[in-house]
């Protein structure tokens, strides 16, 4: 058996992106659709692979998007509201290590002392539908599911149906009041709504979560109100006046007010106690009468919490300790290959369904050729099957005594099963990857699965199926013919109308959603074109940037001399290195890609990033470079300030920088400023510039 080997950040981005994509076709079959095509144990193998991948190479939660995103864009079945305080997700800790690693870096982050205490709040985690109920003058007026974080479903009518949630409120409460929480449902409820379902004929819920949030999501309010389910409120949103100062004095304001809260809490500053107090809910888990998959954890201080802020997904203030691991035995019945949007090969293991923790698991991912080597799997194996905290299926490895005679390791494909096309494995690499390109099916299809994802175009009724369906006729090969598709549909014998499936109202809804997005914002068409380890926030950051998509082109050709200024100022940006700035590169420099941009280009019309709001900042797109050592914040801190700012935080100093602001022991970075007579301000001087 090989040792396990250590991956590159190439290597890794490549891994990730492939998880990634699968993840956003899941998010919206079982967000966004309620009609999940895998078990909850291989959506969440998935997730938490890129977690795992994320834990070693930060820099990926700005490269793919889907680690970052949050549940899926609301269904067109529903009303949609904005939510004016994005609802965002929680990073997760599997051990006690990872929650050690969380104080610190919260530490480092605010540039605290190790010695430091900080107070936590901790509460369980309820494993539910998250929601948001707006009160207005105390009266319940507006509620929304979370959707994609920014934008939800409304719900009200709904939520208006669940007992023990106040419609109108009593005593002193703000103006505004936009309270959060948690629909579940208690275990013993679910069993009785089972058993009424199969007495009526009707499909009973695979567990609580999934029937709390399909009893929720109902366009008939009378459904909602026939389930019993009911509400924990554990955090707010917009509010007009704070309730209070602390995450704990929410929690009892919250419950003063006539809210559900959840009473197995503790409030420590001290980690040793947060760990006792993990594995003692967890002892009593059993006990509990409604589903919980963990502990969160959450910075009490308010103001902490504020100047934290969030990464892409998540706040900075908050994560998840899930529960330990539950395993099971089943068998190994096949290794299969899928082919991924970029060519790579993976191995899947399709597994004799076993139930692990209560769910369903069927198949598990098994990454990669070294991966199989490693852990040794053969086809009829009894295989160990893990989740560890309730949300990875993994596959640990083999009984030994248990091995079939006939069992023979399993060879990597010389061509990829989709095209036929040579499968290769380039030196350094871990995977495997199909040399077809777009004449690979499975590449061209999710190349055009992204193009219309949610955070691209996110074409309305263009879903992965119809993709798929529209490639497999014909009607549809790059991207341009999306746009072209009214055209192409004038020509078909018989015409999309007739097809099965399809009619009058369905084709001129799809040809009025592709019009719509006919224009389109800067940073979302970079995205949309799929460029390798090209995320959400790195388009964002070269949309900044270069400002038009036209002299973004004109400067990644320039950049190909790697001793110019176009390349120095690629690299500069903010999570741009060398291999990043290289695909970024090739892509440019790709006659067929070139092809696809100029005929995009002559059909849609790009609009630039919107100006960030700032109230007069006086930083507001200005270049800031930071160096040296910062004393009263941490350099994450200090750029996370800035750009909240809207100031254009960059690595390098040049001429085009306006503010250097320098720390102790500052160096060449701050003698390039003088040289170039850039205005170079203390730490005390910067904070009195932003602040003023």
């Amino acid at each position: 058996m090989m040792p396990e080997k250590k991956i590159t950040p190439e290597q890794a981005l490549k891994e990730h992106t492939k998880l990634a994509l699968k993840v956003a076709y899941h998010d919206q079959k079982y967000h966004g659709e309620d009609s999940p095509e895998i078990s909850d144990a291989e959506y969440d193998s998935l997730r938490r692979q890129m977690e795992n991948l994320e834990q070693n190479f930060p820099f990926l939660l700005d490269e793919n998007p889907q680690s970052q995103a949050v549940g899926a864009a609301p269904s067109s079945r529903f009303s949609k509201i904005n939510h004016s305080v994005p609802m965002l997700s929680l990073g997760n800790a599997m051990n006690a290590d990872e929650v050690h690693d969380f104080i610190d870096r919260i530490k480092r982050f605010l540039n605290l002392p190790e010695t430091q205490k900080i107070m936590i709040f901790a509460e369980p985690k309820i494993d539910g539908l998250s929601c948001s109920i707006r009160y207005e003058d105390g009266k319940l007026v507006q509620a929304a599911t979370r959707g994609d974080g920014q934008t939800g479903e409304d719900i009200t009518q709904n939520i208006l149906t669940i007992q023990g949630i106040p419609h109108q409120l009593s005593g002193h409460f703000p103006a505004v009041l936009e309270v959060r929480g948690e629909i579940y449902m208690r275990r013993d409820d679910f069993q009785t709504l089972n058993e009424t379902q199969e007495k009526n004929g009707d499909k009973a819920f695979a567990n609580p979560r999934n029937a709390a949030a399909g009893s929720l999501r109902q366009l008939d309010a009378t459904v909602t109100a026939s389930r019993p389910l009911r509400l924990f409120a554990y955090a707010l949103g917009e509010t007009s006046d704070l309730l209070a100062d602390t995450q704990s004095g929410i929690r009892d304001r919250l419950r003063d007010l006539g809210f559900p809260v959840t009473e197995k809490i503790t409030l420590t500053d001290n980690i040793d106690e947060l760990l006792n107090y993990h594995r003692s809910i967890e002892d009593q888990r059993s006990e509990i009468p409604y589903d919980i998959d963990g502990i969160v954890y959450k910075v009490d201080d308010l103001g902490l919490q504020d100047r934290l802020g969030f990464v892409a997904r998540a706040p900075r203030w908050a994560i998840a300790h899930k529960f330990a691991a539950e395993k099971a035995i089943t068998r190994l019945k096949d290794i299969t290959i899928q082919v991924g949007r970029t060519g790579t090969l993976t191995p899947v293991a399709e597994l004799e369904p076993v139930t692990v923790g209560g769910v369903v698991v069927s198949r598990a991912t098994l990454h990669n050729a070294d991966e199989l080597e490693r852990k040794d799997v053969r086809v009829g194996d009894m295989v160990k099957i893990q989740r560890a905290g309730d949300v990875i299926p993994q596959v640990l490895g083999h009984i030994p005594d248990a091995r079939p005679a006939d069992a023979e390791p399993f060879e990597f494909p010389a061509e990829c099963p989709e095209c036929g096309s040579l499968a290769i494995r380039e030196e350094g690499e871990v995977a495997y990857r199909c040399t077809g390109g777009l004449i690979c099916p499975a590449q061209a299809v999710e190349r055009l699965k992204h193009f219309v994802s949610k955070g691209a175009f996110d074409i309305d009724g263009l879903g992965d199926k119809i993709i798929r369906q529209f490639w497999e006729k014909g009607l549809i090969k790059t991207p341009v013919d999306i746009f072209r598709l009214d055209e192409i549909n004038q020509t078909l014998s018989p015409p999309l109308q007739q097809w099965e499936g399809w009619g009058d109202l369905s084709v001129k809804n799809l040809f009025e959603a592709i019009s719509t997005k006919k224009t389109i914002q800067i940073d979302r068409f970079i995205y949309a074109l799929g460029i390798r380890q090209i995320g959400q926030a790195t388009s964002k950051r070269l949309a900044r940037r270069y400002d038009t998509f036209e002299n973004l082109q004109q400067e990644m050709e320039r950049a190909a001399d790697h001793e110019g200024d176009a390349y120095q100022k690629l690299i500069n940006i903010e999570d741009i290195g060398p291999s990043t700035a290289d695909d970024l590169i090739g892509f440019f420099a790709e006659p067929h890609n070139k092809d696809v941009v100029s005929g995009l280009l002559s059909i849609l019309t790009l609009t630039p990033m919107p100006i960030i709001e700032n109230d007069g900042s006086p930083v507001a797109g200005k270049t800031v470079v930071f160096t040296g050592k910062l004393q009263t914040m941490g350099r994450g801190e200090a750029k996370a300030a800035a750009e909240q700012k809207g100031a254009k935080v960059s690595g390098s100093v040049s001429k085009n920088t306006d503010y250097v602001v320098a720390g102790a022991d500052a160096g060449s970075k701050l003698k390039k400023a003088n040289d170039l007579g850039v205005t170079v301000l203390s730490e005390e001087e910067w904070k009195d510039l932003i602040s003023g």
